[in-house]
């Protein structure tokens, strides 16, 4: 059976390729260079499976998106006390770059403002670390959440320090404040480079999914940041990330997320997925427009609002075996609990591993008690697949948790009571029936 998600990625980046509104961020020289016609986006589950379509290899500079993660490193490294003492967590309501300070303290509003970005990375690492050990630092954090080493451009570091005369004023300003305590250059250097570090989509999707697994890099099973750190960072990504747009992101989309301004845009959903696309046209808050655009259809499509999402399902297929043996042997798939994109995504990782020597597939719901919208249509899209891989597919469904079954065009499922029946009737992509 040929894979589902990587076929609904491309047909979602194919609906907004057409939108070519926006610009590459023109301030910085090497952004302003970037090919706006990349695109690119990935899904990163929590279980390590990575889906893609599109430019998802393909590198570009981390950005504003290393924020939350330096965020993360520093508050592991100093704690919370000090990390907060130094930076608030309120929304500012403001542009990424604007001198949003309290005016008492002059404390930055939050850490994905570049005043709290500029002091979170003099935060991160060990009190008495030199600049280059600190970068140092930020590099291996920022490499242990994406699972793989990573490495830094020069070329764009070199161009936003001959342009970082905004990010130097800001850090001048807390150097004042006593907000930091060191040479303030130096710290401005070490935030554009982290800033300069290279990944591609699919890096930004594993970092996002090792946010949404408690801190847990899938791949690696390193736990890069402890879990109390993740809810902290993701709380301020989902109020803070987007910079003035937050608030529509908050309620149309509702995935805490961040964006970057060469182009990338990821969003974690705790429990179940990181999402990272990929495109260099930026709207007026310098979020990726199709970026925005893909992440408001992927909230739609799968309803991954975190405020409308329920608790992830664990080990949603229970079993997979097969009964009887010979050309009558029936392969079931006994599914159990409350079904959503997550399980669902599970059970398609079951069904792709069918053998086309396994004719009879049986789909067991009996100890099903939900399942959401888009695990349904994900559920008959494996039936429909396998119909047209030559499988004979039975949905055991005696409580008709999916009613009126019907698998699309070319798909056909019989609906049974019971593992040991198929007498019932079969639904086709035309809804008829048969005895």
């Amino acid at each position: 059976m040929r894979p589902i998600i990587p076929d609904y990625l491309a047909e979602v980046l194919g609906d907004v390729e057409s939108d070519t509104s926006g610009e590459p961020a023109g301030y910085i020289p090497e952004l302003a260079a970037a090919d706006p016609e990349r695109l690119g986006a990935a899904f990163a589950m929590i279980g390590g499976e990575v889906y893609g379509a599109g430019d998802f290899d393909i590198e570009f500079t981390i950005q504003s998106i290393s924020k939350p993660f330096a965020y993360a490193l520093a508050l592991s490294d100093r704690g919370f006390d000090s990390v907060l003492a130094k930076v608030g967590v309120e929304p500012s309501g403001e542009a990424f770059n604007e001198i949003s300070l309290e005016s008492d303290t002059g404390r930055p509003l939050n850490p994905m403002i570049n005043a709290g970005a500029i002091t979170v990375h003099s935060l991160t690492g060990a009190e008495d670390l030199k600049p280059a050990e600190r970068v140092e630092r930020v590099l291996h954090g920022l490499s242990a959440f994406a699972g793989r080493r990573l490495r830094m451009d020069e070329a764009v570091c070199a161009s936003e320090m001959e342009n970082a005369h905004r990010n130097l004023a800001i850090a001048h300003m807390l150097r004042s404040h006593d907000i930091l305590t060191e040479d303030p250059r130096p710290i401005v250097d070490g935030y554009t480079r982290q800033c300069s570090v290279l990944v591609t989509t699919r890096d930004l999707a594993m970092m996002a999914a090792t946010l949404a697994n408690r801190g847990i890099n899938p791949l690696s099973g390193e736990q890069v940041v402890p879990e109390a750190v993740v809810r902290q960072v993701l709380s301020v990504m989902f109020s803070c990330g987007m910079y003035d747009a937050a608030g529509d992101w908050a309620t149309q989309v509702g995935i805490p997320a961040k964006s970057g301004v060469a182009g990338g845009l990821i969003g974690a959903l705790p429990g179940q997925i990181g999402i990272a696309t990929f495109s260099p046209r930026l709207d007026r808050h310098g979020n990726s427009v199709r970026g925005v655009s893909l992440f408001e259809r992927f909230s739609s499509d799968m309803g991954l609002h975190v405020m409308g999402v329920p608790a992830a399902a664990r080990a949603v297929v229970r079993s997979d075996h097969v009964v009887g043996s010979g050309p009558s042997a029936l392969r079931v798939l006994q599914l159990q609990g409350g079904i959503g994109f997550a399980g669902a995504e599970r059970i398609v990782q079951e069904a792709e591993g069918i053998s086309p020597s396994n004719v009879r597939v049986a789909l067991d719901l009996t100890r099903v008690h939900s399942i959401d919208d888009v695990a349904r249509r994900m559920l008959l899209e494996v039936a429909r697949r396998l119909t047209l891989d030559g499988h004979e597919v039975y949905l055991v469904d005696p409580e008709s948790i999916i009613p009126d079954p019907d698998p699309g065009d070319g798909g056909r499922v019989t609906v049974v009571d019971n593992v040991g029946h198929a007498d019932l009737h079969t639904a086709t992509a035309g809804g008829g029936q048969i005895g």
